[in-house]
């Protein structure tokens, strides 16, 4: 960077404001395909079992998520995953500002679809666990209950902030509700990168090893602090130093999605949404 910018506060500010925008931009947009792919292929592996009466195969990911003569629990955990998959294509373009200040009508329309979802997927998760647990136990239910709590609260207060029209709060809730509800997404890929690294180290079979019970926490409480730097960004004037600092952590997320994102959808999404649309 040359001295004459370094010397144009102006200058330096720009530049700060771009690179900002552009990565939060890139990484929104990456975070979007990726979570768009999973949510697709939560539907073509749980819904498309469910089609063909195939209730085993759930087990086939989950140990024991689904049993015989467990109705209600079975319910709750299908209308989890179901407004999952929905919350999953729809979340992104919530956030998109031409969408958003265009077409305020598709906005709303859409928002109440995913705010409905975003309820169903809370109440279905909690319900499960409040019935049958987790395959983790103590720790899991502790971890994933908190996370169904605040994606409720998430909802209420993104629902309430937009009707009564205090669209900043609306706004600042919509991004938090939108951070915890790629956590499912953002778990399996986790996940993804981790045994690709160290082969597994840490997990155990019944999801109560070391690494287990740091991923009970760890898949939504990081997305909380990436999102409240993005509010806090836009409510404060940061410093153009701070801004590029920002912009350079989104890029390096940025890279790691889109890497986990091509193992991922190579090696287990995309055979499982390709075999959705063949013709049986």
């Amino acid at each position: 960077m040359s001295l004459t910018v370094l010397e144009n506060p102006s200058r330096m500010e720009k530049i700060g404001s771009d690179a900002l925008r552009w990565s939060g931009t890139i990484l929104v947009a990456s975070v979007w395909l990726s979570a768009a792919l999973f949510g697709l292929y939560i539907l073509a592996f749980y819904a498309s079992s469910l089609y063909r009466g195939d209730m085993m195969n759930w087990n086939h990911i989950l140990p024991n998520l689904y049993q015989e003569n467990a109705g209600v629990a079975t319910t709750g955990i299908g209308m989890h995953f179901f407004a999952g998959g929905i919350i999953l294509l729809l979340g992104s373009i919530q956030l998109v500002d031409r969408v958003r200040l265009k077409y305020p009508a598709v906005h709303r329309w859409i928002g109440r679809l995913y705010l409905v979802s975003s309820l169903l997927a809370s109440i279905g998760g909690l319900a499960f666990i409040a019935m049958r647990g987790t395959v983790g136990g103590t720790m899991m239910d502790i971890g994933f209950s908190l996370y169904g709590i605040l994606m409720l609260l998430a909802t209420v207060l993104t629902y309430r902030y937009a009707v009564t029209g205090q669209f900043e709060r609306h706004y600042a809730w919509a991004l938090r509700l939108y951070a915890l509800a790629i956590g499912s997404w953002l778990y399996r890929m986790d996940y993804g990168f981790w045994t690709l690294l160290t082969g597994g180290l840490g997990r155990a079979g019944n999801f109560s090893g070391p690494f287990d019970q740091i991923m009970d926490f760890f898949f939504y409480v990081p997305n909380l602090l990436v999102a409240e730097i993005f509010i806090r960004v836009k409510k404060f004037k940061a410093s153009p130093l701070l801004k590029i600092a920002a912009s350079s952590i989104l890029l390096t997320a940025t890279g790691f999605i889109l890497m986990g994102t091509f193992f991922m959808t190579r090696f287990s999404w995309g055979p499982a949404i390709l075999k959705w649309f063949q013709p049986s």
